[in-house]
């Protein structure tokens, strides 16, 4: 059973576990590596932000953050980040946490989703977000520095909602 509920206090820890372990491959996400924790909290965290975990047996499995894509009058289309433990991979967990911030963001009264910036070799997340209602609208050329493959194309991916 997967729960997901909003971050509170004391879940800093384990939100900065899967962050770092995330972005320390250097494949799906743009923050550097070598990121601080207080640095990625602090973004993570931020006021601007709805921050988010999935309990699976007890434990923080994942967390996701949803924000205004853009201020103003771009503010009506809801962005997300997602990531999941590696241990917990594969249990449906990301599913559930996209499937969640879909409804989330209805009820907070956004209008359509956006994704910025999918690495074009993610394809795990690009299936996952396809099979959740979203399309690719554009592709970037060169966007990401992929640590091991050089400079990759990115995807933006939208749904209506």
């Amino acid at each position: 059973m997967i729960e997901i509920r909003k971050a509170k206090a004391g879940d800093e820890e384990e939100i900065w576990k899967i962050i770092q372990e995330t972005i320390s491959t250097g494949d799906t996400y743009t923050f550097a590596p070598e990121s601080s924790k207080e640095m990625m909290l602090a973004y993570w965290l931020g006021p601007d932000k709805h921050a988010y975990v999935a309990i699976y047996n007890n434990a923080v499995a994942g967390t996701f953050i949803m924000k205004d894509n853009q201020p103003g009058l771009g503010s009506h289309i809801a962005n997300a980040s997602y990531m999941v433990a590696r241990k917990f991979g594969g249990l449906g967990i990301g599913k559930a946490m996209g499937a969640y911030s879909i409804a989330e963001a209805a009820r907070l009264r956004y209008h359509a989703m956006q994704f910025n910036i999918v690495v074009s070799t993610n394809q795990h997340a690009i299936l996952l977000w396809k099979k959740l209602g979203f399309e690719i609208i554009g592709e970037i050329p060169e966007a990401f520095q992929h640590r091991q493959l050089g400079l990759i194309s990115a995807y933006i991916m939208y749904r209506k909602l």
